[in-house]
């Protein structure tokens, strides 16, 4: 049987039948469920009638009869429908799903702002940011997802936050605020409504955490395997930023600055707003919170801190430290955490999708389970990949290093290789930031190129972010002198997290295919569309021996060299 199916009691049918933005029928997700298989992680959820909650697909209990099961593409879905999380599956640790390509792009970035600011987001300002009304965008994401876009933010709000309760100490009160409520009454209503039992229920289950009110948190992160976190590792190390990241005993470490009223954000809810004096006290259990986060108000200062991500293979998920100076915004480190780690891949879509690229290469090229990794952040990224042109890629992650210590602010951490965070666009708009830049040993043309961007960033020319509007981005991101082609593919990979791009002039892709031309390599690829990144990401990730740095041809605009992450 080919490995891209799964045996099921009702015979065997491709693992990525799920793949689509339509569920399908509902024998299929039951065979799918009495399979127990972590392919099928996530990409639907069983509502029990019998005992009124929703289950997993891994879900370690008995299959329930057929009669008693109505199935759901999301959890907010089966909330909506009545249905309760399970506490012995927890569906709030499933792998997101991926987008589907006949999903509607404003959709799209409605739900990646309601996931990545779901304790401070308005929907009005949701909707206004993608230049939709509120009733447009209500009818689109329904049409999609089967629900509002506020009770798909409730979900998020309330999953994280059972997830918190579950897995650490701390106070029911910091929980709320965390999650995006002004207060611990308003928290509890929310909880005891929609899932029929008190925050504290799942406090006694977290007998034995260690008490983090003071200190990290450890948050857990589902994906569905083959999951090759070793690549992603390496992938990363090599391209880690001198006091920035670090790669540390098969854990990956970054600081993390988050800037309130950046670019690309959006409002704080009226329901998200500072608590009272009253409502904070309820539940406290001794702990007085900070002022806690009103959304991306302009003028206030970022937070910094750090994060630590693990592999637990054993589990199929990763675990994710994160600072307490980073949990007011804790949905938004989460979400590009999954990003980062590309968490929410189907790799039976993936692997099914690269036949005729797997048919073409050595057997060492075929990597089931494969990632491609998108980025932490957009800007950053970008900067070094701009950096990077030319020179030899441990070069490149000393001198963004030097960068990010002359535009950035330090950083303190636990970890001695982490002592930076890394700018924000606006540190390199100002009148000497090119001087600067070539101050430390950037060439011209890459400091005008790194300066360029910034104000297209902060003019909202370019976001730099996932569900924008790619073809749009590319033609702004090419009209900067000093980012060519090749770049732009690049960062339609990794900023946009485009699971199709492909830099055709790339010096790994072409020595795979050394009787082609980059146009004739580009048709080829054709075929391996719409995962021609994970085709890439698969030759990339073979080991080599290093290649000089290739000068660009006098006729390229942007003089990049073709691949500098090489």
């Amino acid at each position: 049987m080919d490995d891209r199916e799964v045996e099921t009691e009702g015979g065997a049918f491709p693992a990525d039948a799920f793949a689509g933005s339509v569920l399908p029928d509902g024998d299929t997700c039951w065979e799918a469920l009495g399979a127990h298989d972590a392919r099928f992680d996530g990409l639907f959820f069983v509502g029990v009638k019998s005992t009124g909650v929703y289950c997993r697909a891994v879900c370690p209990a008995k299959r329930p009869k057929r009669e008693n099961c109505t199935f759901y593409r999301t959890a907010a879905e089966a909330e909506a429908a009545g249905f309760r999380p399970c506490l012995k599956c927890r569906p709030e640790l499933a792998p997101g799903a991926p987008i589907a390509q006949d999903t509607d792009r404003a959709v799209q970035r409605a739900a990646e702002l309601i996931r990545e600011h779901a304790g401070s987001c308005r929907i009005a300002d949701v909707a206004a940011q993608l230049g939709l009304s509120e009733r447009q965008l209500r009818r689109l994401f329904e049409r999609t997802y089967g629900v509002t876009p506020t009770a798909y933010r409730t979900t998020c709000r309330l999953l994280l936050a059972k997830s918190l309760l579950t897995d650490t100490d701390l106070p029911v009160t910091r929980v709320a605020f965390a999650c995006g409520f002004s207060s611990v009454r308003r928290f509890n209503d929310a909880f005891s409504q929609r899932y029929r039992m008190a925050p504290s229920h799942f406090r006694r289950k977290a007998a034995g955490a260690v008490r983090a009110d003071a200190g990290p948190v450890v948050l857990h992160v589902g994906y569905r395997p083959p999951y090759r976190f070793d690549l992603l590792l390496d992938f990363l190390r090599l391209r880690a930023i001198e006091g920035v990241e670090a790669v540390e005993g098969g854990a990956y470490l970054r600081t993390v600055r988050l800037d309130r009223g950046g670019p690309g954000t959006v409002s704080v809810s009226d329901s998200a707003a500072a608590p009272t004096a009253s409502d904070a006290s309820i539940g406290s259990a001794g702990f007085s919170p900070a002022a806690p986060s009103a959304g991306f108000a302009a003028g206030t200062s970022p937070l910094v801190g750090w994060i630590k991500v693990v592999d637990e293979p054993a589990r199929n998920r990763l675990a994710l430290t994160v600072s307490p100076e980073l949990f007011d915004e804790l949905p938004l480190v989460v979400a590009r955490v999954r990003r980062l780690f590309d968490t929410d891949c189907l790799p039976a879509a993936v692997e099914a999708g690269l036949a005729d690229f797997h048919a073409r290469v050595p057997v060492a090229n075929r990597m089931p389970g494969i990632r491609l990794p998108c980025c932490f952040d957009g800007f950053e990224m970008a900067v070094r990949a701009i950096l990077g042109q030319q020179i030899t890629v441990k070069a490149a992650g000393t001198l963004a290093g030097r960068v990010a210590r002359e535009f950035g602010a330090p950083a303190a951490t636990p970890h001695p290789a982490l002592d930076t965070a890394f700018p924000p666009p606006s540190a390199f708009c100002a009148d000497d930031a090119t001087d600067r830049l070539g101050a430390l040993g950037v060439i011209g043309q890459r400091a005008r190129a790194i300066c360029a961007l910034a104000q297209a960033v902060c003019a909202g020319e370019v976001t730099l972010r996932p569900g924008a509007d790619l073809e749009a981005e590319a033609r702004a991101l090419a009209a900067i002198p000093g980012i060519g082609d090749w770049t732009v593919q690049y960062l339609l990979m990794r900023a946009y997290g485009h699971p199709d791009g492909f830099p055709a002039s790339d010096l790994g892709v072409k020595s795979a295919f050394p009787d082609l031309k980059p146009r004739e390599l580009t048709a080829l690829s054709k075929a391996w569309s719409p995962w021609r990144s994970y085709a890439v990401m698969s030759l990339w990730s073979v080991p080599h021996e290093p290649a000089p740095p290739a000068k660009a041809p006098p006729s390229d605009r942007s003089a990049a060299n073709p691949s500098p992450e090489r």
